[in-house]
């Protein structure tokens, strides 16, 4: 038979062992600041598996935010995009100003003057989609796809200017990227009605 101290020490362990099995995981391994991907909605696959969506790896994460996650229906889900939109045109808006107070040429003074225009037309376009979603989905289909053009235009000037700024022409991509979004969720609105409007 084993020693008295030698039972007593088997027990200590596996009762520790029991113990701290029964505890949850975070106590024993210490959370890292990484943030796991969210699994996105069947909603948000469908937008994003859409004919219009112009990049489907863009569209998934920007609409892999909790929020977005959890919107309960196609409505919900394009006042997200449009509020998205508008957050992002607002940013890029606020990098054209940026640029514009540097000296620069007459021509490409032009261009980015153009660009803001196209910008503060975009968010307002953005912001009244919004709007619209729920009384007219077709008008609102038609205001995002303006956007479009817009932004079409303010690259051509920008070309023609020889306006070297990544910045922008990241921020014009991914503008046009919640634009694609945007016509997207419209198009599923006004299919999902199509006798109200």
């Amino acid at each position: 038979m084993a020693p008295p101290y030698q039972l007593c020490l088997v027990l200590v362990i596996f009762l520790s062992i029991f113990s701290l099995s029964s505890l949850p995981t975070s106590a024993i391994i210490p959370k890292a600041n990484v943030s796991l991907p969210i699994p996105s909605s069947q909603l948000v696959e469908n937008l994003c598996n859409g004919k219009a969506i112009q990049n489907h790896k863009f569209c998934l994460k920007a609409l892999s935010t909790p929020k977005v996650i959890a919107a309960m229906d196609t409505t919900q889900l394009g006042t997200l995009i449009m509020k998205l939109g508008a957050a992002n045109a607002k940013a890029t808006l606020n990098v054209y100003n940026e640029i514009i107070k540097k000296p620069g040429s007459p021509q490409a003074l032009k261009a980015l003057n153009c660009c803001v225009e196209a910008y503060k037309y975009a968010i307002l376009s953005f912001e009244m989609v919004s709007s619209e979603l729920v009384e007219d989905p077709q008008t609102a289909n038609y205001d995002v796809a303006v956007i479009g053009p817009e932004i079409a235009n303010c690259e051509k000037e920008l070309i023609n200017a020889k306006v070297q700024a990544p910045r922008l022409l990241a921020g014009n991509r991914f503008i046009k990227y919640y634009v694609s979004m945007g016509y997207e969720i419209t198009s599923t609105l006004e299919l999902e009605n199509p006798n109200e409007y």
